[in-house]
């Protein structure tokens, strides 16, 4: 499991494309995702909610997850990412709390979720303030339907939760494994081998792997300068960031933004 932090730059982003696997990550941003063909395998935390046509998932934020496909032929899906502020009223619910079980089946979903589905993705057409109207309609038709319970007893308190927050929230900084095991409060050979024994590759590869992650995040969803990109994912230089992104990728950033606008479903 590697894990990356997304930073959302609190936009509303939307977007329908093919289901593929997501790495564990976790973003300060309330993330929505409804599938329309196929299926699709939403994590949370320790345990994986298999979802169906229709159904809806909620990630609150700064909530460990990821996705995996496991069934053949055509999955796609709608992914809807936002800033708490935007969701007005529900605020202060979502930085708080979290779905014990984060989705809603289709048969409980009421058609005005979809048509306020719909109507986000169009976003190239409509004003902010309506964006934001139809994502609170979503929020207020769904949120009764979870039962939600306080933030902190969704997942793990051990040290491997532990080991992946930090390197989550931290990886864009240079830090190393001594500092790591100081700030958790554990011996860094014991910290060692928990990224031996559960992630199956040491320190420096699992935080490059985040490095990586985020910087994929940020080459398929902005246009910001690869440059610019390699020094935010915390990378010292950009020929470090293209050896190692050439060395996971086999290609160069540059060549993975093109074919990753190819995934994208309109």
């Amino acid at each position: 499991m590697h894990l990356s932090f997304v930073d959302t730059k609190e936009e509303i982003l939307a977007l329908k494309r093919k289901s593929k696997h997501v790495a564990p990550h976790l973003h300060n941003a309330l993330e929505i995702v409804c599938v329309t063909n196929g299926t699709l395998e939403l994590g949370v935390g320790q345990e994986l909610y298999h979802m169906e046509k229709g159904d809806i998932g909620f990630v609150f934020p700064d909530i460990i997850h990821h996705y995996q496909v496991f069934s053949s032929g055509v999955n796609k899906a709608v992914y809807i990412i936002s800033p708490p502020f935007a969701i007005g009223k529900y605020a202060d619910i979502i930085q708080t709390m979290a779905p014990d079980y984060p989705i809603i089946k289709a048969e409980m979903v009421e058609p005005e979720v979809y048509r306020a589905i719909n109507a986000i993705l169009d976003t190239d057409h409509m004003d902010i303030a309506v964006i934001q109207a139809y994502l609170q309609i979503l929020i207020a038709r769904c949120i009764g339907k979870l039962k939600l319970v306080e933030k902190g007893d969704v997942g793990s308190k051990d040290l491997v939760y532990q080991a992946v927050s930090y390197v989550s929230g931290n990886f864009r900084k240079n830090f190393s494994l001594d500092d790591m095991a100081r700030d958790l409060g554990v011996s860094k050979y014991v910290l060692s081998r928990t990224f031996s024994k559960t992630f199956h590759r040491n320190f420096n590869q699992y935080l490059n792997d985040a490095r990586l992650n985020y910087a994929c995040h940020r080459l398929e969803n902005t246009s910001d300068a690869i440059t610019n990109i390699c020094y935010d994912s915390g990378f010292e230089s950009q020929r470090t960031f293209n050896r190692a992104f050439k060395e996971r990728y086999k290609v160069t950033p540059s060549e993975y933004r093109n074919t990753s606008r190819t995934d994208i479903i309109s």
